[in-house]
């Protein structure tokens, strides 16, 4: 959608680090390298010796051979077969596993020494974990929330340094703590009062900055297209926050209108911010092999650019119950494409072609409660934002609030969200 207010078929033409007790890492092991136990005893093991990228990295009954000999260096990298201990697409979710991939200095692939034997990958303030709590030869490691459990208990070389470590630099990419549920929204009467009453725990305006509609919620800054990437414009992002969403809509002409190429080139410009990075939010097809999305995710992996989360978008004009399982079912095959967090910065029931163009009362509000009791028990979807928060002129038929404490009856149903 773009930012500001236009009619209604314009606009829509298509923790912190874990920081208890993580110490650095220091090169301790011979060139060689040497073992890195965990649980019963089992070692770290690249499996099959493959030192291809994507290989599994997991426990095995320790050998001695070269899969199982890892160096602990400086740079908070862990190595073996000349390759690094990796977080499979940057991911910070749960259950995200771990591999070896070519060496790129990304927070995927940083580490630090914590308190209770703990393994702390930086980029995503997660330990390294045996999945399943097993120790079973095979058993595929992961990352996962710190729990102090013998599954994330880890024995490094000895020699491994203990000093403070400075501060990581992929420890801005770390989730922030807010309440999934958000708004998305533009000028209206009563902007600060609706946000308050709505419940919601962030809130965008399709722009770099809220100096004209602030709210009691955080503010989440967009760069929207390439006229945004601009000296004042990144800096005002910084001031902002600590999370940036990136390109609005680029595959639509109507909208950023940028191609894969041109958002790669400008992308570094944004993890230049230090900020939490959302992908491009593209109007459709986030899970279509060799669309947009997935050219540029290929292309960011390729150039080891950072991208935090998954930025989406969906609009539906089946109106029936099967709505529901339409939209999560597309937000899953997006997750499972990139395994990476996932935001939904617009969502909703619009029917642009036909008629009717917009759900009943009932239809409406068994949407937004069914989808965000859903959202709310899904761990992989970080946030979620409505479109939209304002009841006003055409947007009428599909909006939260008439002014600052007056809802429609889809306004009530999306209060009552967590």
């Amino acid at each position: 959608m773009s930012p500001g207010r236009k009619t209604l078929f314009a606009l829509l033409a298509t923790a912190a680090v874990v920081s208890a007790g993580v110490v650095g890492l220091h090169a301790a092991s011979a060139a060689t390298g040497a073992p890195i136990t965990g649980i019963a005893g089992k070692c770290v093991d690249v499996a099959g010796a493959n030192s291809a990228n994507g290989t599994a990295v997991q426990l095995w009954t320790c050998n001695g051979t070269g899969a199982q000999a890892w160096t602990v260096n400086t740079d908070g990298s862990i190595r073996a077969l000349n390759k690094c201990l990796d977080v499979a697409a940057g991911s910070n979710a749960d259950g995200a596993k771990v591999q070896l991939w070519d060496c790129n200095g990304t927070g995927a692939q940083k580490w630090a020494a914590g308190a209770g034997n703990r393994l702390v990958n930086t980029g995503s303030g997660k330990c390294l974990d045996a999945s399943g709590n097993s120790s079973a030869d095979g058993t595929r490691l992961q990352i996962w929330t710190c729990t102090g459990n013998a599954n994330q208990q880890w024995k490094l070389p000895t020699g491994t340094g203990t000093t403070a470590a400075p501060t990581p630099s992929a420890s801005r990419t770390a989730t922030p703590a807010v309440k999934k549920k958000g708004v998305s929204t533009w000028q209206f009467t009563g902007l600060s009062s609706a946000v308050t009453n709505v419940g919601a725990g962030w809130y965008y305006n399709w722009s770099t900055n809220n100096d004209s509609m602030p709210a009691n919620a955080e503010f989440v800054p967009m760069i929207w297209g390439a006229g945004a990437v601009t000296d004042n414009d990144l800096a005002k992002v910084k001031a902002e926050g600590k999370t940036l969403l990136g390109f609005n809509e680029p595959d639509l002409k109507e909208q950023s209108n940028m191609t894969v190429e041109q958002a790669l080139s400008l992308w570094p410009r944004l993890e230049a911010t230090g900020m939490r990075l959302g992908s491009p939010a593209v109007a459709y097809g986030g899970d279509t092999p060799g669309g947009w999305l997935d050219r540029f995710m290929t292309g960011a992996r390729q150039q080891n650019r950072r991208v935090d989360f998954i930025t989406l978008h969906w609009y539906g004009s089946d109106f029936s119950d099967a709505a529901v399982g339409q939209f999560l079912g597309y937000v899953e095959k997006v997750h499972a494409r990139y395994n990476l967090p996932i935001w939904i910065t617009e969502y909703g029931l619009m029917n642009f072609t036909g008629t009717p163009k917009f759900p009943n009362t009932a239809q409406i509000t068994s949407f937004i409660t069914r989808t965000t009791t859903q959202m709310q028990a899904t761990s992989y979807i970080e946030r979620y934002a409505w479109f939209s928060l304002p009841a006003v002129g055409d947007s009428l038929p599909y909006g939260l609030y008439k002014d600052g404490t007056n809802p429609t009856p889809a306004g009530e149903a999306y209060r009552a969200a967590a």
